[in-house]
């Protein structure tokens, strides 16, 4: 049940739009839009020889260097592998089939790349191709090649060879068969891989056949090179009586299109373009006068979107046909820049810097027109307008009234730029010009004639409004607003008042004033503004201005009729619906190739019915068709197409220009900066503005921008969604766009690297483990090597100690035998002092002894004594005991003393001992039984042999010793 609602569906569609292509005509005056593009511009070779579309809205064409390709963005060449011309192109299953010298295939996208692939390869028993392919159709289940020699079918991954009965001249396909002509043998038809040829009862069999179209009633609409057109109704061929006959044997025609499904549109090789209809009459032609760049037109073809696309032989042209705007371009440049046009009667006036010029109106077929100068109308032409019937003409010389080619003078005031009726007199006009105010009146015969010149004001006057109080305002080019009052029979101007910025104008420059909806606004560069007769000041009209969007600060309304408007922003165009209140909609879509062609502020659009609208462009006129804009606006926006991704981190490289989102693309981390470049294959003339988003990146929409490619640099690892939508000329938005990628991580954050590093990490354990073993027997080998050997210095400091500790005892006890030494030596010292005084002291009581007589003992006994005590105190054993306990507490003591002075004498050993031990003077004469002086002089001499300094004790040397 859901598959057959699709089918309805789909029926449906097709069905509406069959009708609106049926419900379009393409006008017969003036010529459609043709966009030309240069070859300066594609960047390519001048010839291009065939054109197709894909599904997608990419545009190709076969040129004179390579496949041309174009998205309304971007131009591509792709070279084929020799550098031939490319002759024959058509789409097809998502590639791109070619065929040009000996070559033939098909370019399609391969990893990531627009490839082409040859299959010549696949021709049978390897013959090559020694010519051309000139034709190349596609169906459901095969892709059929031609040249003149032979016919190539593409099926199944095999190619079959079919050589006809003489020499081929060109394919045609029409509808789902397949004709193809033999030189002298007549027409073909391919079924399966048979040629059959058509029935023929009749005696005309034309030749050299370019075009092959599908005509009504089943029959077949014939083009030749230069012989015209015929049809066949499947038994016999007749001569297809017409007026395009003639031209197009005149004019060589080489091939054809067909158009809304009711005209026909042939190429020429000598004179551009001419559309037929299905009787022949000649609805246009079109040629490098009209606009094409070239007159000889290689190829046609009419896309899904009703453009008309000519391969010339010098560019590339498109033909909007379903646009309701039709043109006429002044190329020769006759009557200069064009400032107001106007239908009057049965002519078309343009009135330019150079004069008024006019043509029959409508023209003749073929978008003809004849404009000629109106004798007299010389100069520079401010004004066409008609009021009650009467065309006058706003003049630099005056004004003028004008009935046919006739050009009469009404008013020599110079200068008129613009008139209007007062709203409060209908028989009375008033006009600004050059020098203020110019009234004009009706006579008897009902004609407009010069009154008077305003006199009180003489300002000029560009625009001029009358307000529903009768009184007129005219703006000033550079001092704001003037109201002005009239005297009640409109001689005078009894009030006039100046309004400036102090008024609450924002500017005093340009303002200009439109009655709309019996309202005067006053245009200004912030929107527009109204005037408040109570506080006599301007306010900006913010409802109005808010309705209008982009168009609020327009420098130009033109009442269209019925409640619209023309609203003219800075040479952009569009019209509006005042009526439809809050829901205002400015249209500009249709209008956009209008875009800066019209005379800055003398912006003109004159209606000619009720449908039907003439606007004044620069070099000529345009005719706008308001019932056409149905099938204009119809019909599905394409959508935008992600044409190419690119690597530019250090150089330019592509990625992949594969964007089905099937294959999400991985992109290093190393080539984190990219470049993504989109377009919207939308061919009509218009401004399309592109807002994108980088899910994952961005935290908004972009703001809309006329640029069509994005860099994205410094990505981080992760996934990421782009997404772009394009809008048309401030309207209509696209649907959203998608291309998905990824950012791999860095190799230090990736799989395998994780991988790497858990194999690193289990390893680094392993080895950590073993390591650590190896290290804890050697630890435990050097702990216990460490504690042997603290083991053994602990033994070692023990012993060291015990040692010290016995050397200390040893010491001590040495210390104490030399302390209990020296006692010893000191007793014995103290002893022989005073055994020494105890004999002196007896030796003294000697001499006072006396005898039992109380007589003193004689000398001779005393002195036996005295030597008995002299022996005593001189006794060497004394000495020698003395020396020798000494010598035992101080063994070095006299080696060293005789070693460093061995000059000493015994005495002055004895003294120096007696010294070391610290004896006093009286202790050491004791000892050497000399007197205290002698002691002294003992020292004295001492201390000379010993070298003691004079600072230095002797006692404290020896005792140093």
């Amino acid at each position: 049940m859901k598959k057959i609602s699709k089918v309805y569906f789909v029926f449906v569609i097709i069905t509406a739009l069959a009708n609106v292509l049926q419900a379009q005509d393409i006008k017969s005056i003036g010529v459609p839009y043709v966009q030309n593009y240069l070859k300066a511009e594609y960047l390519s070779g001048n010839q291009n020889w065939a054109v197709a579309k894909d599904d997608k809205g990419v545009m190709y064409f076969a040129n004179a260097e390579g496949l041309l390709s174009y998205d309304g963005g971007y131009w591509q060449l792709n070279k084929m592998p020799n550098k031939q011309i490319v002759r024959s192109v058509t789409t097809g299953n998502g590639k791109v089939y070619v065929g040009a010298f000996g070559e033939f295939g098909f370019w399609s996208i391969k990893k990531g790349r627009f490839t082409y692939t040859s299959l010549t390869s696949l021709i049978p028993n390897h013959k090559g191709i020694k010519d051309e392919i000139w034709k190349i159709y596609t169906d459901s289940r095969r892709v059929i090649f031609q040249s003149f020699s032979n016919i190539y079918i593409f099926q199944n991954g095999k190619i079959e060879v079919i050589s006809g009965p003489g020499i081929y001249l060109f394919m045609h396909k029409v509808g789902d068969r397949i004709y193809v002509e033999s030189l002298g043998r007549g027409l073909f038809e391919l079924k399966a891989t048979k040629l059959i040829p058509l029935n023929n009862t009749g005696n005309i069999n034309p030749s050299q056949i370019l075009s092959i179209l599908p005509y009504k009633d089943g029959k077949l609409l014939i083009g030749t090179s230069k012989d015209g057109l015929y049809v066949y109704d499947g038994q016999q061929y007749a001569i297809f009586n017409s007026p395009a006959n003639t031209f197009l044997k005149t004019h060589q025609l080489n091939n054809g299109a067909r158009l809304l499904n009711k005209y026909y549109a042939y190429g020429t090789i000598l004179d551009g373009i001419i559309i037929i209809d299905e009787s022949g009459n000649v609805i246009q032609r079109i040629n490098k006068s009209h606009g094409l760049q070239n007159n000889t037109v290689l190829s046609l073809f009419t896309d899904n979107t009703q453009n008309l696309w000519a391969g010339l032989d010098n560019g590339i042209d498109r033909i909007e046909l379903n646009s309701p705007l039709y043109f006429y371009f002044d190329k020769s440049g006759q009557f200069g820049t064009v400032y107001s046009s106007i239908t009057y009667g049965n002519y078309i006036y343009l009135g330019t810097n150079q004069g008024l010029f006019y043509s029959p109106w409508p023209a003749g077929n073929g978008s003809s027109f004849d404009f000629k100068l109106i004798p007299g109308s010389q100069g520079q032409v401010w004004d066409l307008t008609v009021l009650n019937g009467q065309l006058l003409c706003g003049h630099n010389d005056g004004t003028f009234r004008i009935a046919g080619a006739n050009f009469e003078n009404i008013s020599s005031i110079k200068g008129g730029w613009t008139t209007k009726p007062l709203l409060n007199n209908p028989n009375y006009l008033v006009q600004g010009s050059y020098t203020g105010l110019v009234i004009f009146k009706k006579d008897a015969s009902g004609n407009w004639i010069f009154s008077h010149q305003i006199t009180g004001f003489t300002e000029p006057s560009r625009h001029v409004e009358q307000d529903v109080r009768g009184d007129i305002w005219v703006s000033h080019a550079y001092k704001g607003l003037y109201k002005i009052r009239l005297s009640p029979d409109l001689k005078k101007a009894v009030n006039v008042k100046n309004y400036t910025t102090k008024n609450g104008l924002s500017s005093e420059f340009n303002i200009n004033i439109f009655n709309v909806e019996n309202r005067i606004v006053f245009s200004t560069d912030k929107g527009f503004m109204l005037y408040d007769e109570i506080s006599d000041k301007f306010s900006v009209y913010e409802s109005l201005n808010k309705k209008l969007g982009g168009f609020s600060t327009a420098n130009k309304i033109i009442n269209a009729g019925s409640g619209k408007y023309w609203f003219i922003n800075d040479g952009k165009v569009g019209i509006a619906d005042l009526t439809e209140g809050d829901k205002i909609k400015v249209d500009s879509n249709r209008f956009s190739m209008l875009d800066g062609r019209m005379v800055q502020y003398y912006e003109n659009i004159s209606k000619i019915s009720n449908k039907i609208y003439l606007i004044s462009v620069d070099d000529g006129f345009v005719i706008y068709n308001a019932a056409d804009t149905r099938a204009y606006n119809s019909g599905k926006l394409p959508a935008v197409l992600i044409r190419r991704v690119a690597d530019v981190t250090d150089t330019y490289k592509l990625i992949t220009e594969k964007i089905d989102n099937k294959t999400i693309p991985e992109i290093s981390y190393t080539r984190n900066n990219i470049r993504i470049a989109f377009a919207l294959p939308y061919y009509r003339k218009s401004k399309i503005r592109f807002q994108y988003f980088l899910d994952g990146y961005s935290k908004q929409w972009s703001d809309w921008t006329e640029s069509s490619e994005k860099d994205f640099t410094n990505l981080n690892a992760g996934s990421y969604i782009f997404k772009v939508r394009a809008k048309i000329n401030e309207g209509a938005i696209t649907s959203i766009s998608i291309f998905k990628f990824k950012i791999l991580p860095p190799f230090y954050a990736s799989g395998i690297a994780i991988v790497l590093y858990l194999i690193i990490i289990a390893t680094s354990l392993v080895l950590s483990k073993k390591l650590y073993d190896k290290k804890l027997l050697t630890d435990k080998q050097v702990l216990r090597r460490k504690l042997e050997l603290e083991k053994e210095e602990f033994i070692k400091m023990e012993a060291e100690a015990t040692e010290k500790q016995i050397i200390k005892l040893q010491t001590e006890k040495l210390q104490g035998e030399l302390a209990g030494k020296n006692r010893e030596i000191a007793n014995s010292a103290m002893s022989l002092v005073y055994k020494n005084e105890l004999l002196q002291k007896l030796s003294q009581e000697m001499y006072k002894l006396k005898d039992s007589s109380g007589k003193l003992l004689e000398e001779d006994q005393l002195r036996k004594i005295q030597k008995v005590i002299d022996e005593g105190m001189n006794d060497e054993r004394d000495w020698n005991l003395f020396e020798s306990s000494f010598n035992e507490a101080h063994e070095s003591f006299f080696k060293k003393l005789k070693a460093n002075h061995p000059d000493l004498v015994p005495n002055d050993l004895k003294l120096c001992a007696y010294l070391h031990m610290n004896m006093s003077s009286k202790e050491m004469a004791s000892l050497l039984n000399i007197s205290l002086r002698g002691v002294e002089i003992r020292r004295y001499r001492l201390r000379k042999k010993l070298d003691v300094p004079h600072d230095k004790n002797l006692v404290e040397f020896l005792m140093d010793i």
